[in-house]
């Protein structure tokens, strides 16, 4: 089973949400909770964590791309589908690590592909993980959460959004253990191509504000692997 919080603060569009959300679900045979709130302090407030969230933008209080920061301060990953009539947050959604970004009205052919990715994400998420050991203590971390790696006098740190986990090692050690949603940019760099938030000559900056360095001989590269995302991404 899996959750899916609503957060919308308008009666007609949550309607709308939960009968579509109800006919994908039956569609792909997908048992499902659905929770709904009008804000996003009452989404904050009820500590529920969500595998999906439907995100309005304009909302009473803080504004769901405020929100949806709040929670990825707190280590919140939720998969994020923004709905809003709003098309021109379309690009920061990209900074908290949204799915896909749907403008209204909402209809099945724009929400079903929105859930498709995210299911994907969750199960991907779910099944892969990069295992850290250091002494006697040991880390699990879902490759989904891994923002970039870094290696940096032989101590290699991995960055997510809630926290940093270092270790002694290589880069390319680390490499073998990712898949293909990863990039080596950089002899000291690797890059998840899905929290690519925006791309400078010689940079990239990552989901949390995080920045890395491309290679000159890796910049077409990136950039053809940025666009692939893109394209499956927030269109």
């Amino acid at each position: 089973m899996i959750t899916v919080s609503i957060c919308e603060d308008e009666t007609y569009f949550m309607s709308e949400l939960r009968k579509l959300l109800n006919e994908y679900c039956s569609l792909r045979e997908i048992q499902t909770s659905i929770l709904t709130f009008s804000n996003g302090e009452e989404l904050l407030a009820s500590n529920r964590v969500s595998d999906i969230i439907l995100m309005d933008i304009k909302l009473p209080g803080d504004n769901g791309m405020k929100t949806v920061q709040r929670l990825r301060d707190i280590g919140n990953h939720s998969q994020v589908i923004f709905v809003t009539s709003f098309q021109q947050y379309v690009f920061r959604a990209f900074d908290v690590d949204a799915v896909h970004y749907i403008l209204k009205p909402i209809s099945a052919g724009k929400l079903f592909p929105a859930m498709d990715k995210a299911i994907k994400r969750i199960s991907l998420n779910s099944g892969k993980t990069f295992l850290i050991t250091n002494g006697t203590a040991a880390s699990r971390i879902p490759l989904g959460d891994i923002i970039y790696c870094e290696a940096l006098n032989h101590q290699i740190t991995i960055h997510t959004l809630a926290e940093r986990f270092q270790f002694f090692g290589t880069l390319d050690s680390v490499q073998e253990k990712l898949d293909d949603r990863f990039f080596r940019c950089h002899r000291s760099y690797i890059a998840n191509m899905e929290h690519v938030t925006d791309k400078q000559p010689g940079i990239a900056v990552m989901a949390g504000g995080g920045r890395v360095l491309i290679a000159r001989r890796k910049q077409s590269e990136f950039t053809r692997k940025l666009l692939e995302i893109c394209r499956k991404g927030l269109v």
